[in-house]
């Protein structure tokens, strides 16, 4: 298969009235395009494991995550980003750390590609969201619903997707405030360097190229820009939330 450069798009797509905003940049990294797998009929046979949340009480209100085999992934979500502002799409692709594609491919596989009950049927636990867990292959199609699992292969799971959700979460609020309100990146950035130095974050370099982005910006002030600068060093680096 000819390999092709995987296109990573930031996008923001409103649900109501509003604007859209779209941003598309290139890696570097040399993946299979999706279109090439389609077109040798390879797609259908990749094993892929996502996990949804759906948690109306949150921002965003759901989100997926979805891990191919090859270590193309893929984050969609709705939710607002400033307040009073009307809920939006939002969606990108990027590429996860062999060593997390790795372990989500392990647990899954340990969990018994969630072809059983995960949830524990306590129904006096404190609502955290429906929670999915997903795989498929050319051989299985299995998913399982909870909302708490005392299955520690799943417990991992879940909080290794939360953690690569709030990383994901942040470019699409950096998008926003990117375009629309710069002034509201430094506390943005300070929270996101605060988080992932406390390893609540994951695939940073997930966001790499809206970061990027504000470090080219020079009407963004600089020290927005270093912070931007050391969040990029941090995900290629991994020194944080692998």
């Amino acid at each position: 298969m000819t390999p092709a450069c995987l296109i990573r798009a930031f996008r923001i797509y409103p649900l109501g009235r509003g604007l859209a905003v779209g941003m598309v940049v290139l890696s570097a990294m040399s993946v299979p395009s999706i279109a090439q797998q389609e077109a040798s009929g390879s797609g259908p046979s990749t094993a892929t494991v996502t996990f949804t949340l759906d948690f109306p009480r949150s921002n965003p209100a759901h989100y997926s995550i979805a891990v191919d085999s090859t270590g193309h992934a893929l984050y969609e979500c709705s939710g607002t980003v400033a307040e009073g502002s009307e809920e939006e799409a939002y969606q990108t692709e990027f590429r996860v750390s062999a060593g997390n594609r790795e372990r989500i491919f392990a647990l899954a596989r340990q969990a018994q590609y969630f072809a059983g009950e995960v949830d524990s049927g306590k129904g006096k636990l404190a609502f955290t969201g429906t929670k999915t867990l997903g795989y498929q292959d050319g051989q299985r199609s299995n998913t399982a619903r909870y909302n708490y699992s005392s299955l520690a292969t799943v417990q991992q799971l879940t909080e290794l997707f939360q953690r690569v959700g709030g990383t994901l979460d942040y470019g699409r609020r950096l998008t926003y405030y990117h375009r629309y309100q710069k002034l509201a990146l430094d506390d943005e950035l300070k929270r996101m360097e605060t988080q992932a130095r406390n390893s609540e974050l994951s695939e940073i370099q997930g966001v790499a190229p809206v970061l990027q982005e504000i470090v080219e910006d020079t009407s963004v002030i600089n020290v927005v820009r270093a912070r931007a600068k050391e969040l990029i060093e941090m995900g290629t680096n991994g020194t944080a939330g692998h």
